[in-house]
């Protein structure tokens, strides 16, 4: 670049006579100037392989700064048009890895093309000429400048003496410019432009104007702290002084390991983000803790106190993913079948995708059902759908109500409760949580879990949570609690009425058999190392193992006589015995040996006095059969078979209404002064209760009074009354499934039960017969011969 003729120039500094090729070495996160000297670190491959190329050539590189300091190894595009010629004055190896290199800037360079030469690259360049023309206004600039840079000086931004000395000799623009940007620290954008701006003038007067923005802000920033400074109260009075005597301690070598844990702790209270009524406390037990004895027996009550408080989530919370399509295939992946279940998950995340912006409540479900039908399973899978964390708690057994609430902190060994641990534990604020088996939540002199959960499952009020070790609020609302039951009798009526029940219901030979083939046989394969063996299971072998070595709801008999089998052909060829891959029914009873159960119904005769009814247990359903006999007496009824107050009270009711009905039915008048009856219900050792049974005992009771056989094809389940009336029963298609698997082909419901068939699957009801009726007199009619 040459000086216009038109008007006198004076060179200001000689030309550096740079080559026309240079080493590129790429520069994060500063620009490098001319008149330069300082220690760099280098540890990206590319950098370190052209310094090392500069060292074996002339020690001449070009420092080129990045545009994305992220980039390991930049291309072209990444680096900026201009740059610095350095000379490499020394190089270290560093023992952790990189280099520490010494540059001195030589002279600005404008990069006219870059080209790779092995692992680094190369650039042609062009040294640019510096001139600058000696006039009044140039000197009115500099001594601006000089003057500004004195001012920002005293306002806390100091040189080092060396540079003090020299400033006021310097009479460059260019010079004094280059030494403005490098003492302010500049973004690199801006840094940039100053180095692009070759005419000195310019260049200073851009530089003017950041040092400009840099006195204002310095000043501002010197008025906000004076008058921070005569508001400081107390508080802040005793901060300082608390901060300057750490520093003293610290300066003689006298912080101990107490007073560094208390500064450790005041850190994590402010970083916590807990709310400020909670800061509160926390600071005034950490102020509490500072001035204890380590050795006192308190010191380690307090000290577990803060630390449960600083590490509880109060802010950290996971992502929801609301990507419907996707959570509505997992939910299939993971499970068949449980539309309900999946439908309710994708209607709460469709509303929530929603109401983004505003939020919503964590809705309490309860999934109810028998074991093994995927309620707790289902919960893993919502979780990874929504891509939250998973916290699982069994409440089967608890009967201290501390293990909700917490001890309070008074108590040798007080702890927070499961709740509050595990939200802790899992570190995020809007988990599932899963609590399993609140049917069987129990109660003590201890307290009642059961009404502890009354707050915690309360969208209304769990947002201020309070455990009594805590003695805090902590929000709840963003929680989504999922509950599970095999029945709901159990669960008191004001937890109940808190959740949203959600049933599961057993599954179909069909159902079984889709997900044997989908889910049961891959998994017990794979878990016992058979994937390479090719073992094959047929479905007539899935049926003959679901009706012959399971009576179930569920299915984990299922999984474990699907198990067993895999187990025993690992074995065998472990042993390398002759052994078909091919599981066939025939090859099940070999492994599995006889059958375990059998159809009790379809392989037996009628009988008189012997009814077939339907019970619905927490296992799911089931049949059971009501025996009556006959025997000389007078009008006395025994009634046996482990049955409780409630299906002895549908017995009297079944005998009170056939003894006032025996003319209708053409039983003996004096049957009664003669006979005593006795009803026997088999399984006595299992306990039996409920008023579904009561057709099913006046059905017995009606077989013996008039020796009619009863249909043992006819199973039959409803709640009787004294005056004949047929009452409505719950889990209608267990009993269904469980009279379907027993071979029965007719079953006889109340009249309002008809709506429930609903929930049974077309190929059930279209291959069995329902009767519905309202009076015992058509339960008779259809169940006697």
């Amino acid at each position: 670049m040459t000086a216009p003729n038109d008007s006198p120039k004076m060179e200001s500094t000689p030309p550096a006579n740079i080559p026309d090729d240079l080493h590129v070495v790429p520069v994060k996160e500063m620009v490098i100037f001319p008149g330069v000297m300082l220690p760099l670190f280098f540890t990206g491959e590319q950098a370190i392989a052209a310094i090392n190329a500069a060292m074996r050539d002339n020690h001449l590189a070009a420092l080129v700064a990045q545009k994305d300091a992220n980039i390991e190894n930049p291309g072209p595009d990444a680096l900026y048009g201009f740059g610095t010629a350095v000379r490499i004055d020394q190089i270290v190896t560093l023992p952790e890895g990189g280099a520490k290199v010494l540059v001195e800037g030589l002279a600005r360079i404008k990069i006219l093309e870059f080209f790779r030469d092995g692992t680094y690259l190369k650039a042609k360049v062009e040294e640019m000429r510096e001139f600058y023309e000696k006039s009044l206004a140039v000197d009115a600039v500099i001594h601006g400048a000089l003057s500004l840079l004195k001012v920002a000086m005293a306002l806390g931004r100091p040189l080092p003496e060396d540079v003090m000395r020299l400033i006021d000799k310097i009479e460059n623009p260019a010079r004094l410019a280059d030494l403005i940007t490098v003492y302010l620290g500049l973004k690199i954008e801006e840094q940039e432009d100053i180095l692009e701006t070759i005419d000195p003038l310019e260049r200073l007067k851009k530089a003017f104007s950041y040092l400009s923005r840099e006195v204002q802000v310095m000043q501002v920033r010197g008025k906000i702290q004076a008058d921070v400074a005569k508001e400081l109260g107390k508080t802040q009075k005793e901060y300082l002084l608390r901060q300057q005597m750490k520093a003293i301690q610290k300066e003689l070598g006298e912080e101990d390991a107490h007073q560094a844990m208390v500064n450790e702790l005041r850190e994590k209270i402010e970083a916590s983000g807990m709310p400020q009524t909670v800061e509160e406390i926390a600071v005034k037990e950490l102020d509490r803790l500072e001035k204890m004895n380590p050795a006192s027996a308190e010191y380690t009550v307090a000290l577990t106190y803060i630390n449960y408080l600083v590490t509880m989530p109060w802010t950290k919370k996971t992502e929801d993913n609301l990507d419907i399509d996707r959570a509505e295939q997992i939910l299939n992946e993971d499970h068949f079948g449980l539309e309900k279940a999946k439908e309710r998950i994708l209607e709460y995340l469709s509303v929530r995708k929603m109401k983004a912006e505003e939020g919503m409540k964590g809705p309490i479900l309860c999934f109810v059902g028998p074991p093994g039908t995927g309620k707790t399973s289902i919960g893993k899978s919502i979780a990874r759908a929504m891509e939250r964390k998973f916290v699982r708690i069994s409440l089967g057994g608890m009967r201290d109500e501390a293990e909700i609430r917490g001890h309070r902190r008074t108590y040798v060994g007080a702890l927070p409760g499961r709740i509050i641990q595990e939200v802790r534990r899992c570190g995020t604020n809007n988990p599932i949580f899963m609590l399993d088996e609140v049917d069987k939540l129990g109660m003590d002199f201890r307290g009642d879990p059961a009404s502890a959960l009354l707050e915690v499952l309360d969208p209304e009020q769990n947002f201020s949570f309070t455990d009594h070790y805590l003695d805090v609020p902590f929000d709840l609302s963003k929680v989504m609690f999922i509950t599970t039951a095999n029945m709901l009798d159990p669960v008191p009526p004001a937890l109940k009425d808190r959740m949203e029940v959600i049933a599961f219901h057993g599954y179909t030979e069909e159902e079984k058999e889709k997900i044997a083939f989908q889910y049961l046989i891959p998994k017990e394969i794979a878990e016992n190392g058979l994937k390479e063996q090719r073992v094959e299971f047929s479905v007539e072998a899935i049926y003959k193992i679901a009706r012959e070595y399971t009576r179930e709801a569920g299915l984990r008999n299922l999984e474990r006589e699907i198990a067993s089998i895999c187990r025993k052909i690992a074995r065998g060829i472990a042993q390398n015995k002759e052994i078909a891959r091919k599981v066939t029914p025939e090859l099940v009873e070999d492994l599995l040996g006889p059958r375990k159960f059998f159809m009790d119904v379809a392989e037996e005769a009628d009988k008189v006095g012997v009814a077939t009814g339907l019970a619905w247990t927490d296992a799911g359903g089931d049949i059971i059969f009501v025996e009556a006999t006959k025997m000389k007496g007078e009008r006395g009824l025994t009634l046996t078979g482990s049955l409780g107050d409630i299906m002895k009270e549908s017995a009297q009711a079944a005998m009170s209404y056939m003894r006032s009905h025996a003319p209708e039915y053409n039983i003996a008048e004096d049957f009664s002064e003669k006979h005593d009856v006795h009803i026997h219900v088999p399984a006595g050792a299992i306990p039996k209760d409920g008023p579904s049974a009561g057709i099913t005992m006046a059905v017995a009771l009606a077989s013996l009074m008039t020796d009619r056989p009863a249909r043992r094809d006819v199973a039959m389940t409803g709640e009787i009354t004294l005056s004949g009336r047929v009452l409505p029963i719950g889990g209608v298609k267990e009993k269904v499934l469980a009279a379907r698997r027993a071979g029965v082909k007719t079953v006889i419901l109340p009249k309002k039960n008809e709506v429930n068939l609903e929930d049974i699957p077309d190929y059930i009801r279209n291959e069995m017969r329902f009767i519905f009726v309202e009076t015992i007199d058509q339960v008779i009619k259809e169940a006697l011969r």
